[in-house]
């Protein structure tokens, strides 16, 4: 099973809108795959038409250890279940500040539904902070992918998230690597793009060699604007649903041929 964590401190870089539709391009691509929401908004529960209402159970039950993943989680679509959030998620933070092993809560459940549910694919979205939310997320996963819009101030916030996996990586969870960034928003045929894209190539390059980045990959895929991406959350549907033959699903799938390509070998998404 390969768990991804796809993290960004930053808001509207493409966060929510990657993690789900790599989870459903891996789904149509017949993996199963369980997709977590984190996010207190539930952004990528409604965007696959799952809403948490009512006596729905949540990822907030688990944290609260009420549930199980099996038992919370919905199925989507064929071969595709989400893990739905809603506003109660946002009381974690403080429910477990004094709470024993709040960091591996997240890790214990997704071990238990292994046991009980495997899947191919885990894909957490994770929330728009560095909180516990997102460090129980890299604690239960072993790789990450970023999100990154090509801008300059994008580049001022990685370094905040590489050295938040160096520190998860080391107290935490040996395993964790960033493997993968994603250029989304891409804007094509303009200098800046192509100058940030090369800057952070040289910042990668130049890494040393023992940190958690060191291999990651920037994706060939560029997920560039498509207005097809920004309405296909108000339809409950994935961008493979709502606007098959446009540029946002077309780059998706290109991102998930990507990704399955490293299946074969695992060391490729870090090559």
């Amino acid at each position: 099973m390969r768990s991804i964590a796809v993290m960004n401190q930053k808001g509207g870089v493409g966060k929510t809108t990657t993690s789900v539709n790599l989870a459903a391009g891996l789904a149509r691509a017949g993996r199963s795959v369980c997709l977590i929401d984190l996010d207190p908004q539930g952004h990528s529960s409604l965007h696959l038409g799952v809403e948490a209402f009512g006596q729905t159970p949540t990822i907030y039950d688990v944290f609260a250890g009420r549930k199980t993943l099996a038992e919370v989680r919905q199925l989507a679509q064929d071969r595709l279940w989400v893990a739905p959030a809603d506003l109660d998620l946002a009381a974690t933070e403080l429910e477990l500040v004094d709470a024993a092993d709040r960091e591996i809560v997240l890790r214990k459940a997704l071990e238990q539904m292994c046991q009980q549910a495997p899947v191919d694919y885990v894909v957490f979205d994770c929330p728009p902070s560095l909180g516990v939310l997102t460090v129980n997320a890299l604690t239960a996963a072993k790789e990450v992918f970023i999100p990154l819009q090509p801008h300059f101030f994008a580049l001022q916030g990685l370094s905040k998230l590489f050295e938040t996996t160096a520190l998860v990586k080391r107290r935490l969870n040996r395993e964790l690597r960033v493997t993968g960034i994603v250029l989304c928003l891409y804007e094509t045929g303009t200098r800046l793009a192509a100058d940030i894209t090369d800057d952070l190539m040289r910042f990668l390059d130049q890494s040393d060699p023992l940190a958690p980045w060191k291999q990651a990959r920037i994706f060939n895929s560029r997920v560039r604007r498509n207005i097809k991406l920004a309405e296909a959350p108000s339809f409950g549907q994935s961008i493979f649903e709502y606007a098959p033959k446009s540029t946002g699903a077309v780059d998706y799938e290109a991102l998930i041929q990507e990704v399955i390509a490293s299946e074969v070998a695992p060391s490729a998404v870090a090559a």
